[in-house]
């Protein structure tokens, strides 16, 4: 498996644009971010640029268009980042960290259902 590089946060902002909606233009990704941010149309082809650069995305020429597409996808850099995460504030230590979690959580009944339907199947 290709080795997915990090996202920053900005960056993932981009990235869920594209997952949503590819091939898409600079313009329309600059559209869609415009009204959830304040970055000036430079910021947002500067983190496609990095994009590009990190291999996450790529595009193709349509007319004067650049048309960027993923190359990678959304399910593999959650992935990613939940084992980073795991590795980097549990020292990669699951189960401390499910229990920390749980611990911290307001749990309905169903959500306590849901999870011991999880386990349940990984037992299996």
């Amino acid at each position: 498996m290709k080795e997915i590089p990090h996202i920053s946060e900005a960056e993932w902002k981009v990235m869920k644009v594209i997952w949503t909606e590819s091939p898409i233009s600079a313009s329309e990704i600059i559209d869609r971010l415009g009204v959830q941010s304040t970055w000036k149309p430079k910021t947002i082809k500067t983190l496609l640029s990095r994009l590009v650069k990190k291999e996450a995305l790529d595009f193709k020429m349509d007319g004067r268009r650049y048309l960027y597409y993923p190359l990678i996808t959304e399910k593999d850099c959650r992935k990613a980042e939940n084992q980073s995460f795991l590795q980097k504030v549990y020292g990669g230590a699951f189960n401390v960290m499910f229990a920390n979690f749980l611990e911290e959580q307001q749990l309905s009944k169903k959500d306590l259902e849901e999870l011991k339907q999880i386990l349940n199947r990984k037992e299996e």
